[in-house]
């Protein structure tokens, strides 16, 4: 019972439509060796079967005079359905007129085959068709397992160089005695202020994605920096903080010099937010002096956010501020001039972002 189960999958199942039972029996008898058979004897209900089920077919043998619908009709509906692709489609006809052949074949049939039918020629032609349309499903699905095996071993590579760059940011954070959820925050907020507000106006999800993991890299320029600068915990003098900001410079020119890097997409983004990350609305930030708009809207985001994460966060020249003084010193221009829109939205939402920090809201309310 199982065996014989195994043999009639592998055989499929063709349709026979025609309204004449002597002939769907001639048929039956010719191809019932060969497949299951299936029959019915008009237009609408073997259309009906098609539709219900059309993987369950390997081919159909279609009529083209019957009652209800007629074979053409068959076809037209097929074809709407995207289904003429699929599964091999045969016209059995004794009327096989110009017009009839010139219609069956625009609309995908596989071949006209006239009536009477002779065994051995229909056999060797609908069979070739059925091998040909199995060895194509066959081939199908195995290029689609290999395309699946390729993302999925693109998708590592690209798992791989994030984490890596992850990896460098952190190290960096480290180095100037940061926690590396530093660089985490600051991807957050800039993937929550692009994705949750119009600030993300004309960009795609895989855009927002892409300057995410960029912010990530925002200080990588403070490796060339120091450490007795980089980790001094009073205030730095006037040459010392030049030092330090040239980190903006530093960390493009670094980028710029990552081969790999530069054909990642996260590379555009990566070389302006860590040149600009330090620019101001007011034109008075480094290193280049940009002013409003010629700041990009992901480097001004990126900047709002280390600013704010600096406030709320412990530093090695620093403690904490609380979080009401915090929003009150960008609010009040203390820490730089921002986007008046960027404060805006930034503002309505920081009570979301804040969760990052306290677990607790009414604790720093």
């Amino acid at each position: 019972m199982v065996q014989s189960l195994m043999n009639d999958q592998k055989k499929g199942t063709l349709l026979i439509v025609d309204d004449d039972a002597i002939n769907r029996e001639i048929l039956d008898n010719i191809f019932s060796s060969f497949y299951i058979i299936e029959q019915a004897e008009d237009g609408k209900l073997g259309l009906k079967s098609i539709l219900d089920s059309p993987e369950n077919y390997c081919a159909v043998l279609l009529d083209v005079v019957m009652p209800e619908m007629d074979g053409l009709q068959v076809l037209r509906r097929l074809k709407q359905e995207s289904l003429m692709d699929k599964i091999p489609v045969f016209l059995i006809t004794g009327e096989a007129s110009d017009s009839v052949m010139k219609e069956a074949y625009g609309l995908g049939v596989m071949d006209v085959i006239s009536k009477p039918v002779v065994p051995y020629i229909i056999q060797r032609r609908v069979n070739s068709v059925i091998e040909l349309f199995r060895a194509r499903k066959i081939l199908g699905n195995k290029v689609e397992e290999q395309q699946s095996e390729l993302l999925i071993q693109a998708n590592k590579i690209i798992r791989l160089n994030e984490g890596m760059i992850e990896s460098l940011a952190t190290a960096i954070e480290f180095r100037s005695g940061e926690s590396g959820e530093h660089v985490r925050r600051i991807h957050d907020i800039t993937k929550f202020l692009l994705s949750q507000t119009d600030l993300g106006t004309g960009l795609n999800k895989q855009d927002i994605e892409h300057i995410a993991l960029a912010s990530i890299m925002h200080d990588v320029g403070k490796i060339a920096i120091p450490d007795a600068i980089l980790n001094k915990p009073g205030r730095l003098t006037p040459e010392e903080f030049e030092i330090i900001k040239t980190h903006t410079v530093q960390g493009a020119f670094l980028l710029e010099k990552i081969p790999q890097l530069r054909e990642h997409e996260s590379y555009h983004y990566a070389y302006d937010i860590a040149r600009h990350h330090h620019e101001r609305w007011d034109g008075r930030g480094y290193p280049d002096g940009l002013k409003g708009n010629e700041i990009s809207i992901w480097a001004q985001i990126v900047s709002l956010a280390d600013v704010y994460d600096a406030l709320v966060s412990k530093r090695c020249y620093k403690g904490v501020f609380q979080r009401d003084e915090a929003l009150s010193m960008i609010r009040e221009n203390k820490c730089g001039v921002f986007n008046p829109l960027l404060l805006d939205r930034f503002f309505a939402v920081e009570e979301e972002i804040a969760r990052m920090y306290y677990p607790s809201k009414k604790e720093n309310d």
